[in-house]
């Protein structure tokens, strides 16, 4: 079963990091999900949340950045299973000029009151809704 490794980064607006996935992408194409991807065979998960956010952002943060949040059961067709998902979370005064975007169409920060406006990926509809209810997501815009 695979495991994944998700990161919401937050800026102080409280606007969330997103990654418009391209046509390419065999998990959720054409949508807008988290950063993040599958966890190795013997790599920690966290460790495989600041590994995925590097490869698809250029950002390397400093170990103790990121907070998990909460795992998820996600369905993903591509695999035809449900697995874990691993959200981790960190407030960052970053803008969009601070990421690059090495995978997908764009990585951009966006607005929480447009999430509706867009297709998001399975884990991002599960994740997205419940983090903006929480305390963790509260404290990383104060």
């Amino acid at each position: 079963m695979p495991t994944f490794a998700c990161v919401a980064l937050v800026d102080r607006r409280g606007w969330v990091l997103l990654q418009e996935r391209d046509e390419h992408a065999p998990i959720d194409p054409e949508c807008w999900g988290l950063s993040g991807g599958h966890v190795e065979p013997g790599e920690d998960v966290e460790a495989a949340a600041y590994r995925e956010l590097l490869e698809e952002t250029g950002l390397d943060l400093p170990p103790g950045t990121l907070t998990h949040h909460a795992t998820y059961d996600v369905f993903h067709e591509h695999y035809g299973s449900t697995d874990p998902v691993h959200v981790f979370v960190a407030g960052l005064d970053l803008a969009d000029d601070d990421v690059e975007c090495h995978e997908g169409r764009r990585i951009v920060f966006v607005d929480p009151g447009t999430f509706g406006d867009l297709t998001l990926t399975h884990s991002a509809s599960v994740a997205l809704p419940d983090l903006l209810r929480s305390d963790l997501y509260r404290r990383a815009i104060a």
